[in-house]
């Protein structure tokens, strides 16, 4: 590494270049998100347009990812039943 890149790093950023074939940004925000991706997984990996390997990854992590949507409304729910709960003893 020279000494300019040393003394001015922001000459490394001006060097690096964005790929502009980089995977668009996703919609996962719900469980019909969620469950829309894994489908579309499962259709490219029946017909081989990605790797088995990676279609697995990919639906592993999708799972994770609705098993948060899941806990996230359990709770959400749970709450609103503990808040109707006390308001009854009170």
């Amino acid at each position: 590494m020279n000494q300019d890149c040393i003394e001015n790093p922001s000459r490394i950023l001006e060097s690096i270049e964005l790929s502009s074939d980089a995977t668009p940004r996703i919609n996962l925000s719900n469980v019909e998100d969620v469950r829309r991706e894994m489908a579309k997984v499962y259709r490219e990996t029946r017909s081989l347009k990605i790797p088995t390997s990676d279609g697995t990854k990919l639906i592993f992590i999708l799972t994770q990812i609705l098993r948060a949507h899941e806990i996230y409304s359990i709770e959400k729910r749970l709450e609103v039943l503990e808040l109707i709960n006390r308001k009854k003893c009170i």
